[in-house]
């Protein structure tokens, strides 16, 4: 790799995570280009190289967002079926300084998704990939004897989906009522209901 190539590269990483640092502390409403060189003491210049416009900077945003919540820690699934399906949905909920900074994040990003086509598409293609993941879980949580066989696998995912994120944007909004332990202790609630799911 020529050293040209390299000085790009190591100066498109100093870009993303000063795009990161001003996400994390403002939000996309606080996204801009200046923001962004402010945080690298460079001038908007040298971040108008890497992108044209707001567009296209929200846009490498969300692909940080995207590849930091793909690559975070996740927690151990301790057995397939219902223990799975826990742990997928405590990996989605605010319990730590840093999944409710990500939270935070993806939450402020929906507006800018709401009215983006491109961005609506990409949105709405992670959430399918999320209500698949707990569909495999419910499938096997099914399999197992942990849920009812009538269960719907498709229609319980969705439910487990909306249920979790109800509870995400509730702990963003209202942190001291919804302390970590409280969103564990009404996931687990939620999640023993499930054992009574059936078809309606």
């Amino acid at each position: 790799m020529s050293p040209a190539r390299t000085d790009h590269d190591a100066r498109r990483h100093d870009v993303s995570e000063a795009v990161w640092r001003v996400l994390a502390e403002h939000g996309f409403g606080g996204l801009t280009l200046r923001a962004v060189a402010a945080a690298m003491g460079a001038s908007t210049g040298l971040v108008t190289h890497y992108f044209a416009g707001k567009r296209e900077l929200v846009a490498h945003a969300l692909d940080i967002l995207e590849t930091r919540t793909r690559e975070r820690p996740r927690r151990t699934t301790p057995a397939p079926g219902l223990p799975a399906l826990r742990a997928r949905v405590l990996d989605i909920l605010p319990l730590t300084p840093d999944s409710t900074a990500m939270s935070r994040i993806w939450v402020g990003s929906w507006d800018l998704a709401l009215s983006d086509p491109a961005l609506f598409a990409a949105q709405t293609a992670r959430y399918e990939r999320i209500r698949e993941t707990l569909r495999a879980a419910i499938c096997d949580a099914r399999r197992l004897g942990e849920l009812p066989p009538e269960a719907d696998p498709v229609r319980l995912a969705q439910t487990v989906l909306s249920f979790t994120h109800g509870l995400v944007v509730q702990a963003l909004f209202d942190p001291e009522r919804f302390p970590p332990e409280h969103q564990i202790r009404l996931a687990d609630e939620f999640l023993t209901g499930l054992r009574h799911a059936e078809n309606r």
